[in-house]
């Protein structure tokens, strides 16, 4: 008689290994311990009026946060869209947003946010799209990002060397502007030379000459992907260019809304020149999300602002919106996902009758 069902060989490939289930228990209490983190170490630094702050945010202010998170994905999930031009399949709006959540959770959920990037690799490979190609659209993800980032940092320069704007730690600010802008455009440059620095700078010794001409196909495919994305009709990557500068002007306002909600006092210049200083300094952090470097880091530039209770709840409602939310939301969309692809990979392995 046939049996129907999984046999125990596919039980058993379809089992995770040992080794792979050690891992997934220290990645979830390292999730566990980030969380922990990112909502007490801000409520120590703030002392006991910390919770009475957070306590009286303002609901509607609070929605209002949540709201802007919400279109920060729908706008993301839009410009994937126009960088893939129908390459991927048939990608509609609901799609696309699956992807962009489920890349945010894993970017949220990871050290140094090297999940989002896999994920959204993966995703893209479902839908018959290459690795190297999809790491292309990645690129000119980036990049936009980078024209957006470039083009604020020189207004925050401009504003500050030229005395329109007087913020605290003026020095630092000024240098760590200035350092930001450059390692923008050093990215820029070895993006652009990439064929000429891939034919004429030595691989290390390490390296044999195997790996080297696999990692050369691929870095070339890639660029040519870029090429011809960067190549759609200036109507399209203009709207890209417009869909990036909307998520970061309204992603860089959450912080902005937090300090107001609490009473405190910060244009809203100051609080985006805060979040793209702790985005850099949260690379530093082994823990996701950049615990510990994000909530330090912006407490600190807040403080001279406003009370010291004033600013701990300002960054954990910000956290609680540009992070907690992001893991929350995004978790049951990463997981139906892996589900999907377990079960076609289950139907593939299973034998017929």
């Amino acid at each position: 008689m046939a049996r129907f069902g999984p046999t125990p060989s596919l039980d058993r490939r379809l089992r995770a290994p040992a080794g792979m289930q050690s891992r997934l228990w220290w990645k979830a209490a390292l999730l566990i311990l980030t969380l922990a983190i990112t909502l007490l170490l801000p409520w120590w630094l703030g002392g006991a009026g910390t919770f009475t702050a957070v306590i009286a945010f303002p609901l509607p202010l609070l929605a209002l946060m949540v709201a802007l998170a919400v279109i920060c994905w729908n706008l993301n999930a839009a410009r994937l869209r126009l960088m893939l031009d129908g390459r991927a399949g048939r990608l509609g709006q609901g799609g696309a947003l699956a992807i962009e959540m489920s890349s945010k959770f894993a970017l949220c959920a990871t050290p140094a946010g090297g999940g989002g990037v896999a994920t959204l690799l993966w995703l893209l490979a479902r839908r018959g799209y290459p690795p190297a190609q999809a790491s292309a659209i990645f690129l000119v993800d980036q990049l936009a990002d980078m024209l957006f980032f470039s083009l604020m940092l020189g207004v925050l320069v401009s504003l500050s060397m030229s005395g329109l704007a007087s913020w605290p730690h003026q020095t630092l600010v000024e240098a760590s502007l200035a350092a930001l802008l450059l390692a923008l455009v050093v990215f820029a440059v070895v993006i652009v030379w990439l064929p000429w620095l891939l034919r004429h700078v030595s691989p290390p010794p390490f390296v044999g000459s195997g790996p080297r001409r696999w990692m050369t196909r691929r870095l070339l495919r890639c660029r040519r992907t870029l090429a011809s994305t960067l190549a759609l009709p200036k109507g399209v990557l203009m709207a890209i260019f417009a869909l990036c500068c909307l998520h970061w002007l309204a992603r860089y306002s959450l912080l902005y809304l937090a300090v107001l909600g609490v009473g405190g006092g910060a244009d809203w210049a100051w609080t985006f020149l805060v979040q793209m200083l702790a985005m850099a300094a949260s690379q530093l952090s082994v823990l996701p999300g950049g615990a510990g470097a994000a909530e330090v880091s912006v407490g600190a530039l807040l403080l001279p602002l406003m009370a010291r209770e004033q600013a701990a709840a300002a960054v954990i409602v910000w956290r609680l919106v540009s992070y907690h939310l992001y893991l929350v939301a995004g978790a049951p969309v990463f997981v139906a996902q892996v589900v999907g692809w377990w079960r076609t990979r289950a139907n593939q392995s299973s034998p017929r009758p």
